[in-house]
């Protein structure tokens, strides 16, 4: 059977493990209903390192250099062509109406939300009243209202094929939204239970921008359109992809705290040109994942990599007045194992090289180097310090790799050695983004550790920038290493990444975003019973009954949390490596002294 190929939108969330988007946690907001407390087994990740402060101490004024890739087409983070950037500069611009903490939970933002509240799980329908802060207006002095909750829900539900772009899950539930009991009360009514209701309108757009399908679909990239940020854009000439610039400026209307700096200047800076700019003083706030990985990329063995990270790390850590900060990322690297490809079509490999995987080995040549705690990840769905985290790599059953290899008839040879069946080695492809040494590391310790099980890898190198379109789209290959964002709403962030492929209209399997390629009708029941559960206990229940039947389907191996680097000028204060949030731009400044 031909496979359809996935679309742009079904790959526009995927991180690849160089760190591409490493400039911002994920888009365009990680939060997730509050759960039960994580497990005790959860590794010892470190979510976030951002420089304490008081804003007391932190200078009134001063200007602010912060590396962007590149300035990006869109604000608009659910058009095709938005980035990390654009998540980055909306966060700035945008509201938010929930913020996640430090384990990933869904807080209200109180510069946007006063508070909101569902209906109790068991009565329908499932109405959210959210009660605005009144002082919280746009540019052009319209408040915050339910008609930007209306236009907002026409442009992503689907409804409207004349709306393009992406569209987020959640919004198709919506049945009607209305002004509650005064303009600052909005009350929205879902026509089914929706769990991950804290993730919609985040951010959220000015009816302006989304009332319709010619506003919605231009790119959203400067210009007059009114935003309802701490900071806002300069002027007429404050977006400038020509030039590489975007510049902020304090909001005059701003009524929350006030910004401690009077401006920040967003610089398109490559990641290769980074250490550089910050060694001549042209940055203060610079991602430094991808300049660091990039810079070791050269072949040699994993002591030579190791060695080269060190170096690389050395020299940005020695760089006069910065600082590195480092957390794992909100991004969760992981081996898919491609089930359309023999021999990983049958079961019982997968699942016995799902066993053979020492993970902890792998976490330890990844994020050591780079000066990160060796935590491996135990499941697919969570990341180590999220709420709701729990390791299910037991589900795999106690067999181990050898005896299921030997019963499904992969014989080793007499002195040890690749297993052959039928005269066929046991030997898999890996595919590996070219420019990430932290992949090659890593692609070295999963080879090592598997060759102990009679199992051959042969990692194949593929450009990050065709990664997709020539490697993982494709499906020729066995085994292929890349990162996901982490799920802040699993329930239906991570349902495609597992949702079971099905033929379409013209018999093509469609596999949408499941590199896998392999999917069962259980799982896709327990993502879709978990995204209705309004009971957190259960809704969380689900979700780790989906993981442990992802387990033990050998879909895929969760690994690691990709690693986050962030260079810091010496003497800014509330910067760093935000893990699972963003900047809150307002108190990011100049201490005084």
């Amino acid at each position: 059977m031909r496979v359809r190929q996935p679309t742009a939108a079904a790959v526009a969330a995927l991180l690849l493990a160089t760190g591409t988007l490493a400039g911002c946690s994920g888009a365009p907001a990680p939060v997730r209903t509050p759960a039960p407390v994580p497990s005790s087994a959860a590794p010892t990740a470190v979510t976030g390192d951002v420089r304490p402060y008081d804003r007391a101490g932190v200078r009134d004024g001063g200007t602010l250099r912060w590396a962007l890739d590149a300035v990006p087409a869109t604000l608009n983070l659910y058009q095709s062509a938005a980035t990390a950037d654009s998540a980055l500069l909306a966060h700035a611009l945008y509201p938010a109406l929930f913020r996640p903490d430090e384990h990933g939970r869904a807080v209200p933002d109180p510069d946007y939300l006063l508070g909101a509240e569902s209906t109790p799980p068991g009565r329908l329908p499932q109405v959210v009243t959210y009660r605005l802060n009144p002082h919280a207006v746009w540019s052009d002095g319209t408040p915050l209202s339910a008609a930007d909750f209306t236009a907002q829900r026409a442009a992503l539900s689907g409804l409207d094929p004349a709306y393009t772009g992406t569209r987020p899950a959640g919004y198709d539930a919506i049945d009607s939204i209305t002004q509650g009991a005064d303009p600052a009360e909005v009350e929205v009514t879902f026509r089914q239970p929706y769990a991950e209701w804290r993730a919609l309108f985040g951010p959220l757009y000015p009816a302006a921008v989304t009332a319709s399908p010619a506003a919605f679909n231009r790119p959203l990239a400067g210009g007059p359109q009114p935003t309802a940020g701490p900071f806002a854009l300069s002027g007429p000439d404050g977006y400038d992809p020509a030039g590489g610039r975007v510049t902020l400026v304090r909001n005059p209307l701003w009524w929350g705290d006030e910004p401690r700096a009077d401006r920040i200047d967003f610089l398109a800076t490559p990641p290769e040109r980074r250490l550089d700019a910050l060694d001549q003083d042209r940055l203060d706030i610079a991602p430094i994942t991808a300049a660091v990985d990039r810079a070791q990329a050269a072949p040699g063995t994993s002591a030579d990599r190791a060695e080269a990270a060190t170096q690389a790390l050395r020299r940005a850590e020695t760089l006069p007045g910065v600082t590195v900060h480092r957390a794992a990322a909100a991004s969760l690297t992981q081996l898919t194992l491609n089930a359309a490809r023999a021999p990983l079509t049958d079961p019982a490999v997968r699942q016995a090289l799902a066993r053979a995987v020492d993970r902890r080995r792998i976490a330890d040549a990844a994020l050591t180097p780079l000066g990160l705690a060796p935590a491996p990840l135990g499941s697919h769905l969570f990341a180590g310090d999220q709420d709701g985290y729990r390791d299910n790599a037991d589900a795999l059953g106690p067999a181990d790799a050898g005896r299921l290899l030997d019963a499904a008839g992969w014989r080793r040879p007499k002195g040890g050695g690749t297993r052959t069946k039928d005269g066929r080695q046991l030997s898999l492809t890996l595919l590996i983004p070219s420019d990430s040494a932290t992949a090659r590391r890593t692609a070295d310790a999963l080879a090592a550790g598997l060759a102990g099980a009679g199992i051959a890898v042969r990692p194949q190198a593929v450009p990050a920038e065709t990664f997709v379109r020539t490697g993982l789209a494709t499906g020729g290959y066995d085994l292929a290493l890349f990162s996901w964002p982490a799920g802040p709403t699993p329930a239906v962030d991570q349902r495609p990444v597992y949702a079971k492929p099905r033929p379409g209209p013209d018999g093509a399997l469609e596999t949408g975003s499941n590199y896998g390629r392999t999917g069962t009708e259980e799982i896709d029941r327990l993502f879709d019973r978990a995204a209705a559960e309004l009971d957190p206990a259960a809704h969380l229940a689900l979700l780790q009954e989906a993981d442990t039947r992802i387990w033990q389907l050998g879909h895929s191996v969760p690994l690691f949390q990709r690693p986050e680097l962030v260079a810091v000028r010496t003497g800014i204060a509330g910067a760093g490596a935000w893990g699972y949030g963003w900047p809150r731009f307002q108190d990011v400044g100049l201490l005084t002294g």
